[in-house]
């Protein structure tokens, strides 16, 4: 067996045991998912009416849920990522990453089994996210093409999030340790794009909201499932996206082959 072939092999057992963990342990499953979802009914239902006339009537044209949705969209993948930042940090605390260090598997499949795994759940919730969106009205006008480029750009950014989350789960001490990052991925997204245009803020909140990591993200897919121009928003969401995944993926090697007794 090769060196490929033994690392997908055994990504592929590691996967399996997280996808399995997933399922053993469905609160947090229901997180993930039903935050999102509780968010946008939130939006919409309660703070919808007075959002959109403050921003006379309509946001960049259209009902308030069609500017929203991809703020919600965003955060389902900032949920996701601290899911795996605990489960990461949770195998670490408990010894069984060490025990897995003795074992004769690839050492590299145990962080990519987490990742693919954590993909594959924040890409359900931003699914669920999406059918709760066209039930309450929104109505993308993306062709296929921009579907594509937006579920990439997606993809990207949960990647990011998710190496970086690892490397967070890895760093940590305890699941104490896990919470400035989740608190980071989750009060990012408020100063962002996502609730409102960042010309209607004021001052250093202005201008942070428009230069930090998730606006230009929100803004490229708000451009591609509404049709809008994406201008210039496209290109520093790949940057910033492949700059964290980057970052995330060397620091979590890294830390990973530390040793553990040091």
């Amino acid at each position: 067996m090769t060196t490929l072939s033994r690392t997908a092999t055994d990504s592929a057992t590691m996967l399996r045991r997280n996808l399995r963990h997933v399922l053993r342990f469905p609160d947090v499953l229901l997180m993930s998912l039903g935050l999102p979802v509780i968010l946008l009914l939130l939006f919409v239902g309660v703070f919808g009416s007075a959002l959109g006339a403050g921003l006379g009537g309509a946001a960049h044209g259209g009902p308030y849920i069609d500017y929203l949705v991809p703020g919600i969209v965003i955060m389902s993948a900032g949920y996701g990522a601290t899911t795996t930042a605990l489960a990461v940090n949770k195998d670490m605390t408990e010894g069984i990453i060490a025990r897995f260090r003795t074992m004769a598997i690839s050492r590299s499949s145990i962080l990519i089994g987490h990742v693919v795994a954590a993909t594959t759940r924040t890409l359900v919730s931003v699914g669920l996210v999406l059918v709760v969106a066209l039930l309450m009205g929104f109505r993308p006008a993306a062709d296929l093409g921009a579907w594509i480029a937006a579920i990439g750009v997606l993809t990207l950014l949960v990647l990011a999030l998710t190496w970086l989350a690892v490397a967070i789960g890895l760093a940590a001490r305890n699941a104490e340790g896990v919470s400035m990052f989740t608190l980071l991925v989750q009060v990012l997204p408020f100063t962002s794009s996502a609730f409102v245009p960042p010309d209607s803020m004021s001052g250093a909140v202005r201008w942070f909201a428009e230069h930090e990591p998730f606006t230009p993200v929100i803004d490229t897919l708000r451009g591609l499932l509404l049709g809008t121009p994406v201008g210039g928003d496209a290109g520093a969401a790949v940057a910033w996206c492949v700059g964290i995944a980057l970052g995330g993926y060397l620091w979590a090697k890294a830390l990973f082959k530390r040793d553990p007794t040091g």
